[in-house]
């Protein structure tokens, strides 16, 4: 322990506890590593605007969630012969996810019948979005409470205080 004391000390320890310890406490630091996951969304070339939507918004939950997302358009028979058309739409899908706070982490690639990019989350970003969208959810909560106010409507009452009556 200290071998520059006058008589030196030293500390004796039961070496099989001590690797005890050091592995309890790497599997420990290991429980709280975040794991990021790999999840894949996949669209067709002629999706409708909705459906569109209703991915997009499984794929921003991915990233706030600090998973990465692999995205995947798949051509099917006569949809080959328009492979440009996807391309340029798959593109634009990704410059919306882009603005929403992803990193391209792979550009779109064009490999057989399918177009796949991934994307990876920007916690900056997406923490900047996080506090906004609670920062709105406050000034709702309290903008719906200065209106029950306003028509009158006075506070729920009790359980206790209907019975009394």
């Amino acid at each position: 322990m200290s071998p520059n004391a006058k008589p030196p000390v030293v500390k004796l320890i039961d070496y099989g506890k001590f690797k005890y310890d050091q592995q309890k406490k790497a599997n420990e630091a290991k429980k709280k590593q975040a794991q990021a996951q790999l999840k894949e969304i996949q669209v067709r070339p002629n999706i409708e605007a909705h459906d569109l939507e209703t991915k997009l918004k499984k794929v921003y939950r991915f990233l706030e969630g600090a998973d990465k997302v692999k995205m995947v358009m798949q051509f099917r028979g006569r949809e080959m012969a328009y492979r440009d058309a996807g391309l340029e739409k798959f593109k634009e899908i990704l410059d919306g996810i882009c603005r929403y706070g992803a990193i391209l982490e792979s550009p779109a690639k064009l490999m057989g019948n399918r177009i796949i990019s991934i994307l990876s989350p920007d916690k900056k970003e997406l923490d900047k979005r996080m506090k906004e969208r609670k920062r709105l959810e406050k000034l709702e909560a309290k903008e719906r409470e200065a209106q029950g106010l306003e028509n009158g409507e006075e506070a729920p009452e009790s359980e206790e205080q209907k019975t009394a009556e």
